[in-house]
């Protein structure tokens, strides 16, 4: 039988691999949108059980596009998770947000292009979930004092704008993001923070800053090469930071995101199809009071 796990990572191979887990196990969890980008790895971290995902697979075998993310956030909650800790790795399109940096940014922009799988809710079960706020305050909070305790440079709060990758932005894409307001940029947090508020998990990221995007006209235009060297300077950090979370976290708590399917379900009660039911069970298991 596989074990409850309330607390989960979802990042790169090398925050699983921190000297301080222990009591480590692997699981393969089947899901209804097909295989995780893994098996998932449990293991001990200050005294709590922690589930840890790798995005991309093991050697970086899923592109941003390609991610199962349904899959991901639909395993991690038949777990049982109730919060999730993301690490990304991110352009900063703000001078002040420097590379080296961590920002816990507050808002999202999807500017993804492809579907990948954007939500749960399909056919036979329809449901509107709020994310105006998509990521739980509580846990960002959290990330920022644990961040700062562990000696990283942090910043609080920021709009993240999500491109469809795998390519990087052309300065124009660049120099228009920055007009918008946006602070980072990424490839991967959406559509994992929507769908982790549907499933009714806090999430929370932990955004690496990389490099200044295409924009800076005094810094190189990022490369791989770039972004993996700075990735590998912060990894300290950003294992000490997840400890340091994993510590503090009240895993007994309830916030808003565990609620989230609260009033968002617009099917009738006599019109759900008792396949769609069947099919998304560990997500509306609280909302529609199945057993």
């Amino acid at each position: 039988m596989t074990e409850n796990v309330e607390i989960a990572v979802i990042g790169g191979s090398g925050l699983y691999s921190m000297p301080e887990i222990t009591d480590k196990s692997v699981v393969t969890v089947d899901t209804p949108f097909g295989a995780p980008s893994a098996a998932i790895v449990i293991g001990t971290l200050r005294g709590k059980r922690v589930a840890f995902l790798p995005r991309h697979g093991i050697g970086h075998v899923y592109t941003p596009t390609t991610v199962p993310y349904r899959a991901n956030i639909y395993a991690l909650k038949s777990l049982k998770v109730k919060f999730i800790i993301a690490v990304n790795a991110c352009g900063s399109l703000r001078e002040d947000y420097a590379p080296g940096h961590i920002c816990i940014p507050d808002q999202l922009y999807d500017n993804t292009k492809a579907d990948r799988g954007r939500t749960f809710f399909e056919q036979g079960l329809v449901a509107h979930v709020s994310v105006a706020d998509p990521f739980c305050p509580e846990l960002s909070d959290l990330l920022v004092d644990s961040v700062a305790t562990v000696g990283g440079t942090v910043h609080k709060g920021g709009n993240f704008v999500i491109i469809e990758g795998p390519r990087f932005s052309t300065k124009g894409e660049s120099q228009i993001f920055r007009q918008w307001g946006c602070s980072i940029i990424g490839m991967t947090t959406c559509p994992e923070a929507f769908l982790a508020r549907e499933a009714e998990i806090a999430y929370a990221t932990m955004a690496h800053i990389t490099d200044y995007d295409v924009w800076h006209t005094s810094e190189e235009p990022v490369t791989v090469d770039v972004v993996v060297a700075t990735m590998n300077r912060n990894l300290k950090i950003a294992q000490n930071a997840i400890a340091q979370a994993v510590e503090n976290l009240d895993t007994s708590a309830s916030y808003a995101c565990h609620t989230a399917l609260d009033n968002a379900v617009m099917t009738h009660p006599e019109q759900l199809a008792s396949a769609a039911i069947s099919k998304l069970q560990p997500i509306v298991q609280r909302s529609l009071g199945l057993k």
